[in-house]
């Protein structure tokens, strides 16, 4: 089995893992909600009795006896048990993408290193470019020419990072170091983006917000860097 078969094996497999996670931490959030609700109930109780006693003159404010219960403590440490098992979840599951990432990224630098080694062969040969070579170059300049994708999703890293807080916690989850840059800030891809149809543009790939777009633009479009160099062109 060649190293892309055996990749696209495992990547099938990858959305029925993600989904058994996901739906665990669907239950999580649902239990940690539930545990939440009754604790503030709980300790909403006990500050208002709490209150009435303190009136009454059965304690003074500065007694030891103003705290929550054992039942209030025990359900707070319960919540954060499952706040951690949440979090420990969508680690894993951002990690379960990242090892896919990582192992896509070994496939391409593998196929670009043979495809230069072939070049070189080629060049002190004589012999002409293998068809490998030639079907990416034309792969290349038809993609910038027509039907060019004009938008790009968001990383798998960001989707699962959104997907798996569901109840909208803000997981701090650390960025792939080997995660390609784009755009003229040189940050990672997420959110909608669109790419400069010159073949040979350097950087490619724009976030909407950083060259100024709200919406995906109608036929052609070039970067600015790109832009001054076509206005050269036609004007020579």
């Amino acid at each position: 089995m060649s190293f892309i078969e055996e990749f696209q094996a495992n990547i099938e497999a990858l959305p029925n893992h993600l989904q058994r996670k996901y739906a665990l931490l669907r239950d999580l959030d649902k239990s940690l909600q539930g545990v939440q609700t009754q604790n503030e109930q709980r300790c909403d109780k006990e500050i208002e009795d709490m209150i009435q006693r303190i009136k009454a003159g059965n304690v003074t404010p500065d007694s030891s006896l103003i705290k929550f219960s054992d039942d209030a403590l025990d359900e707070q440490k319960h919540a954060i048990r499952i706040a951690d098992e949440k979090v420990a979840l969508a680690s894993q599951a951002y990690d379960l993408v990242d090892a896919h990432i990582q192992q896509l990224d070994q496939y391409l630098k593998k196929f670009d290193e043979d495809l230069r080694r072939e070049r070189d062969t080629a060049v002190v040969t004589g012999a002409p470019a293998t068809t490998v070579e030639n079907n990416v170059k034309s792969g290349r300049s038809s993609e910038g020419k027509g039907g060019r994708k004009k938008t790009r999703l968001a990383t798998a890293a960001a989707a699962t990072a959104t997907a798996a807080t569901p109840s909208g916690m803000d997981l701090d989850l650390p960025v792939d170091p080997n995660e390609p840059t784009y755009c003229f800030c040189n940050q990672v891809s997420y959110g909608e983006m669109v790419a400069c149809d010159n073949p040979n543009c350097k950087i490619e790939w724009f976030h909407y917000g950083c060259v100024g777009l709200k919406e995906q633009p109608k036929g052609k479009w070039f970067c600015s860097d790109c832009a001054g160099t076509q206005k050269k062109r036609k004007g020579k």
